[in-house]
């Protein structure tokens, strides 16, 4: 794990906010792009996580560290699938754990720090989305015909090659940059997640209801977009 040495950081004793800003931003600056080599290097369970939330919040902020560590392939993980640019990502799951670090001390032990910590991250993708939506045309020329093809093929081969699977999520990224905000969120959370209504709900703050409308709204409106391609390839 990377050490951070107290005497280069003189501002590690102060109990004000922006110190803890500045501490927590610092530390996914360092560790970005090492995720690979921590994986294996920190393992925490639940009572090891509790200790470090507490050391955090009497003080011992870069403790902070060890979750940063621990979290950072999920959290990068779940940026990938609403950004596409690394530059993008990097940006979301810094901002990911500075929220987290802000609000530490709403996090309540009795719930699994990886769920508090979704539910963040699930939020500021969101955010993410909302504020940076590209205006897609509605022309389908951007994406190449042999791609859309992969659509009669998907579910059909149980092991399809490493080539095969990236060119499929790639359309499918593509696809999913054509919907609304809120339609790609929810699309990704219930079918490609897997995620039951009730924890779409629970994650996202929404109502069970609202979670079933938009899904709803969601698929109808993937629907139309693979309805206009069908239409535009024989044109």
């Amino acid at each position: 794990m990377l050490q951070t040495e107290k005497s280069d950081l003189p501002w590690l004793t102060k109990s004000n906010q922006q110190g803890r800003d500045v501490l927590a931003a610092q530390h996914i600056l360092q560790l970005k792009g090492l995720c690979v080599g921590l994986i294996n290097e920190t393992k925490l369970d639940r009572s090891e996580e509790k200790t470090i939330i507490r050391r955090v919040l009497h003080g011992d902020t870069a403790a902070y560290e060890s979750l940063i560590a621990h979290y950072q392939p999920r959290v990068f993980a779940t940026a990938r699938k609403y950004a596409r640019r690394e530059s993008e990502v990097e940006d979301i799951v810094q901002e990911i754990f500075i929220k987290a670090f802000k609000k530490l001390d709403s996090y309540r032990e009795e719930a699994p720090f990886e769920h508090w910590l979704m539910k963040i991250s699930v939020r500021t993708c969101y955010d993410y989305l909302r504020k940076h939506q590209r205006n897609k045309v509605s022309s389908f020329s951007d994406i190449a015909q042999e791609d859309f093809d992969l659509l009669e093929v998907i579910g059909e081969e149980k092991h399809p090659t490493r080539e095969k699977q990236e060119a499929i999520n790639k359309l499918v990224h593509d696809l999913l940059e054509r919907l609304q905000p809120a339609a790609r969120m929810v699309i990704t959370l219930l079918d490609i997640e897997g995620k039951s209504v009730k924890e779409i709900a629970k994650i996202t703050g929404w109502s069970v209801s609202l979670v079933k409308v938009r899904a709803f709204r969601a698929r109808k409106q993937m629907r139309k977009i693979l309805e206009d391609f069908n239409q535009e390839k024989y044109l």
